[in-house]
Order: C-alpha cells, then structure tokens, then sequence
C-alpha cells in the first residue's frame, strides 16, 4: 500500500505546485498600491500658457529618486529643470524650464508608494493646442518581466519558507515532541529555515533593480544595494536576516540538545525557554513584513501592524503545523509513529489560529476595502473573496481530518487489548520454547552416555573436530547479526503494513494531505493579493480622476475651475476628496463652492474648511476665504477676489476633528 500512495502524494504535490505557480505567473504585474489621484495639469488638459511646473497628488506618500518625475517636449527632450520635490501631504512636483513651446508634452512618473511597490505610469498634456509627439515611454512596469516575476517567486518563497519553519517547529514543541528526533521532520523546518534565508537574501539584490531600472544587469549593483538599505524596506529585510541567525539557533537546540535531554524537569525546562525564545524570534520575522508593507501605511497603522503580526503566526501555526503533520503521517519511522494525542493537539491549535484568522482577516477586509462594493468592484476585493472561499474548503476539510482524529482515537483502546494479547501469546510460546529446550538437554544426557559405549576410535573423532566451532564462531555471529538485521526489517516492515492498512489512520493521511494542497494554492492567492492594490485605494483613485476629467471638460467649455483633491487627516473618517468651484475662474469676483464627499461619493459634514489663494510669481497672498456651510458636505461663498491673473496655489485646509487637521494643495491657471 505504501509503494501505491507515495507516487500519488508526488503527483499531487506536483500538480498543486503547478497550479500554485500558474496562478502567480497569471496574476500579471503587481498593481502599484499608491495611485495617481490628480494631477496638474490633468491628464489631457489643453492650457494657454506654459505651466511653471508639474504636480501630481499620489493617494499615499511615495519615495522619489532623481528621475521619478520626467516631462518630454513633442521631440522627446526632457524640459524639466529640477529633482522633484514634495510639494504638500502627498503632492510632488518638478519645476519646467521657462518659454516652452506650443504642443504636446508627456509627463512619466516611477516612485516607491509607502508600503514597498513601484509605481509608474505616463500621462499627456497640451500647450497652446495639441500636437504630434515622438516622445515614447515603456509601457512595461519595472515590476513586469524577468525582474518582476523573480521578485514575486522570492516573496512567496519568503511566506512559504516563514510558514514551513515556524509553524513545523511549533508543530513538535506544542503538538508531537517526539518528532524532535524524527530526521523527516527536522529536514522539514531546516528546509523552511534555508528558503527563507534564501528569498531574503533574493530579494535585498533583485529591491534595487525591481524599483528602478527592471534590468537584470543591476541585479548586482553595489550602488543600488547600498541605496536599497537606506530604505524601510532595505532594513526590513536586513532585519529579517539578523533573526534568521537568531532562528538557526533555536532550531539547532530544538534538534540537538532538546531531543538528548532525558530528565523531565530539565527536558520541560527547556521547553519553555524554546517556547519563549520561538515566539520571539517568529513575532520579529512576522514584523518585518507588517513593518514594510500594507500595514504599515493607511488607516491605523499604529492598529494594523501588530493585528498583521498576529494574523501571520495565525497563519503559520496552522499551515505550517499541517505540513509538519503532512510529514510525519507519511514519513515518520514505524516504530515513532505520530499518535492519535498529538494529531487531537494539533486540531486544538489550528481551530485557534482559525479563530485568531477570522478575527485579524475581518478588520484587515475592512481596512483594505472600505466598502461592500469593494468586493466585487475591484480586483483586490475579488482576490479577497477567492482566499475566503479557499479558507472556507479548507475548514471543511480540517474538520473531516478532525473527524478522522476522533475514530484514531476510539481505536487506541481496541489496539492496546490486542497488543497485550499478543504479548501473551509471545509468553506462552516462549513457555513452549524452554521445555523444548529442557528436553533437548535431557536427550543430549543420553547421548553422551551412548557415546561412552563406543569403541576408542570412535570416541577420538569428536576430540579432533572439537576445535572446529571455535574456528566456525565468527561466521556464526555474522551470520546471526545478518538473521538479526532481516528480523528487525521484517519487523519494522509489518509494523508500518500494519499501521498504513488502519483504514482510521490511512483516512486522515488523505484528508490532511487534501489540506496541505489547498494551503499551497491559498498561499499563491495571498502573496499575490499582497502585491495588489488594496481595493479602498483602487475605489479613491477611481472617484478622484473620473470626475476630475470630466470637469476639465466643463471648464474648457464654460471657464470655470473645478479642481478635485484627494485628503487623509489620520483619524476617524479622514479620508475622503474636497472638490473646489470657482466661477468664472477670472480676475476680479469669482463665486466658490467647496464640496466635501467620502471615497464612494457620498457627501459628509467635516467641523471646519478653509481655502486659501497664492500667487507665488508676484508674492500675493494667501489670501484666505472661509466659505459658508450651506448643505451637507456643501460650502459656498461668494465675491471672492482674484487681483490679477497667472499661476495660483490653492491651498485647502480640512479639519475632520478636534485634533485631524490637513491642507492640501493645487496649482491652477486662474485669468
């Protein structure tokens, strides 16, 4: 049965691997988690005059490098003068040389959005009337091609190897002790420990290349390497190696020292030293991903890290202790079988990582989404909803195993009487066997005395062969050693016939192994989902360039100024977009209108909005305007005065709080 089942685990293995890397090699480029929500001019915009600079609001901070922010004339010349530069909040801009001509410029943009992900793109704009341009930008991302794709393998490789080691070695301290001495086992975390080492080590080179250029040939760069470490995500994965050291130690003990203990209170001694020492080491591997990526920007973030923590031990407790399980089921020796106790502690320990899961997962959905139509409107949502729904069959089938567990354990009592009736048995034979052997003595007694009978020759020749069992001992000895060798393969080969036929045991080794398959493919689904732009993010990006481009279009119509700017003070309900009206966006009395909605659109009340004008070019101002609240979400106020025309900053102050406050600005063509 044993040659039978394990080409079918290979092949299944396989076949799961295999979908695992179709579904990360479908998952196309890793959307940027910060996204270009304004800019100015806007995308397509016709302006009159030649702009100062060029800005652009991001819907977090981003990390710029020289060449982050290009503009290209229609022959494809760079004309912008200056690094870029962080204007306000999350708006950046690069100043353009002066006397630009009529025509077409495009703008491209590379940054590093705040929680580790390049983000680029390339948009256009006309002076004067639009035009031809040759100015060409790639259309591949840095994060699409050779690099891209060796960066995403190294990240699930970094989660897989986490998993594998953690959750194996938590697996034989909480679970199964006696697979401390078991050699499949610890090949089973030690391999979790070197991928892991091995990803980090992957990704520290590929960090400076997969931001910047996509190359392979800066894979190693020295410079870039060094640029790379001065980043959080640089000291993250630093970091990460740094308790990898720690890690190897652990496990060495784990393996070496803890396995040859034999005094009780000194073995429990030491196994709550390794207890305590593992759950520091693997909090600190966990949070050097929270610290760098998803959780670590947004809404709560101070909240959000350490719930990140938790989630990823939840994970690895669960998943990797099913792979530790997984191997010993299959390759634990016959006579060190995992018992049915162990497999009822570890279905204890999974059902509270479940339960941790349920609890972190729910707030990081409502985090990362926002809204219900989040789940179904963008592609992270959709994402989300394909790991639940993996989740929810392998809580399924964890309870079929946990059913499997039970009938084990209803077994053992049968098993035992059988044992010891089988022990008696051996004691009655073993009885048979020295009376035998009491009758062969008294038949050799006999013998000899036959012997004395015969004749003096006779009795001459046992004396002469009677040096010949001397010379015959070692060859019996080895030949007994060998005997003794195939008695203990016999042995060893029938006890594991006999556990493999238990249908109880064969049952659950399918049902856990059906586990493991699914965990593979769910931990595809979330690398990937870690690599996509969170759905609460996609919705304001969305809500913010939509209506933007379409009051562009009014205002190159009728004259008046709509400028949409996306806002994040921090608390409560900071998030949202303030819209400002000005009409007929001319020198002298204009009439404004502030509107104030949240990421889906809907209107709400902020305590106080305040909007300010400058002009930077003559030194004018800021000449403040505090509109009158007039309906919900809806501010108005009228004679505002513009002295002269040119290039005006539009600075907005929204206060969501006693204590959220924050002002975002726009550049705008006013006169």
């Amino acid at each position: 049965m044993t040659q039978t089942i394990a080409p079918r685990v290979r092949t299944l293995v396989l076949l799961l691997l295999g979908a695992a890397c179709a579904l990360l090699a479908g998952a196309g480029p890793a959307s940027a988690h910060a996204a270009v929500t304004g800019s100015d001019p806007g995308q397509g915009a016709v302006v009159q005059e030649a702009p100062a600079r060029i800005s652009l609001t991001f819907s977090e901070q981003v990390a710029l490098s020289d060449d982050s922010l290009r503009v290209l004339d229609p022959d494809g010349k760079r004309v912008d003068t200056a690094e870029p530069s962080n204007v306000s909040g999350t708006t950046y801009a690069v100043g353009l040389k002066p006397g630009l001509p009529d025509g077409t410029y495009t703008v491209a943009y590379q940054v590093v959005s705040a929680d580790s992900h390049p983000v680029a793109g390339a948009y256009t704009f006309s002076i004067g009337a639009p035009s031809k341009t040759s100015a060409t930008v790639s259309q591949q991302a840095t994060d699409d091609g050779v690099v891209g794709w060796l960066y995403g393998f190294g990240r699930y490789m970094s989660y897989a190897g986490f998993i594998v080691m953690a959750g194996g070695a938590a697996f034989v301290l909480a679970c199964w002790r006696r697979g401390s001495g078991v050699r499949p086992v610890q090949r089973f975390v030690v391999s979790g420990w070197l991928a892991l080492t091995a990803a980090t080590l992957a990704l520290l080179l590929l960090r400076g290349s997969y931001t910047g250029s996509g190359k392979v040939a800066d894979i190693f760069d020295l410079s870039l390497l060094g640029q790379v470490l001065e980043t959080k995500t640089g000291a993250a994965l630093v970091s990460r190696l740094l308790l990898l050291a720690a890690a190897a130690l652990f496990i060495s003990v784990l393996f070496g020292a803890y396995d040859k203990r034999e005094d009780p209170q000194e073995k429990r001694d030491l196994t709550f030293g390794l207890a305590i020492g593992g759950v520091v080491v693997a909090a600190g591997l966990a949070a050097s991903w929270a610290m760098s990526e998803h959780a670590s920007v947004g809404l709560q973030a101070g909240i959000s890290m350490p719930v990140d923590v938790v989630h990823l031990l939840a994970v690895a407790a669960w998943l990797g202790g099913l792979g530790g399980l997984l191997v010993a089921l299959y390759r634990a020796p016959a006579d060190a079988p995992v018992d049915a106790p162990s497999v009822r502690r570890f279905s204890r320990v999974a059902f509270g990582s479940v339960l941790a899961l349920i609890a972190t997962g729910t707030y990081q959905s409502w985090r990362q989404l926002g809204s219900w139509s989040a789940f179904t409107d963008t592609r992270y949502g959709q994402l989300l909803l394909a790991k639940i729904a993996l989740v929810a069959v392998l809580v399924g089938v964890a309870w079929i195993s946990r059913r499997w567990t039970g009938r084990l354990l209803e077994a053992v009592p049968a098993s035992a009487e059988r044992e010891m009736a089988r022990v008696g048995a051996g004691a009655e034979a073993s009885g048979d066997t020295g009376a035998a052997a009491t009758g062969d003595d008294r038949t050799g007694t006999d013998t000899d005395k036959d012997a004395e009978a015969q004749p003096d020759s006779e009795a001459a020749a046992p004396e002469e062969t009677a040096s010949e069992p001397d010379e015959a001992e070692p060859a019996d000895a080895e030949r007994a050693a060998q005997l003794a060798r195939q008695r203990a393969a016999r042995d060893t080969a029938r006890r594991k016939q006999l556990r493999d036929a238990d249908p109880n045991r064969f049952g659950l080794r399918r049902s856990v192994l059906a586990e493991a398959g699914i965990a593979v493919v769910l931990l595809a689904v979330t690398t990937v989902l870690t690599q996509t732009e969170p759905g609460r993010t996609e919705q304001e990006a969305k809500a913010a360039t939509s209506p933007s481009a379409a009051a562009s279009a009014d205002a190159g119509a009728s004259g008046a100024l709509t400028l949409n700017m996306p806002f994040d003070t921090g608390g409560e309900d900071g998030k949202g977009i303030v819209t400002i009206d000005l009409d007929p966006a001319r020198v002298g009395d204009n009439e404004m209108h502030v509107y104030v909605e949240r990421p889906n659109g809907r209107a709400f009340d902020i305590p106080e909005v305040k909007v300010d004008f400058t002009l930077e070019a003559k030194d004018i101002g800021p000449l403040p305007v505090v509109p009158d609240h007039i309906a919900t979400g809806h501010w108005s106020a009228n004679g505002v005065q513009i002295p002269m025309a040119g290039d005006w900053q539009v600075d907005v102050t929204v206060r969501t709080s006693d204590i959220d406050e924050v002002t975002v600005s726009k550049n705008a063509q006013i006169g």
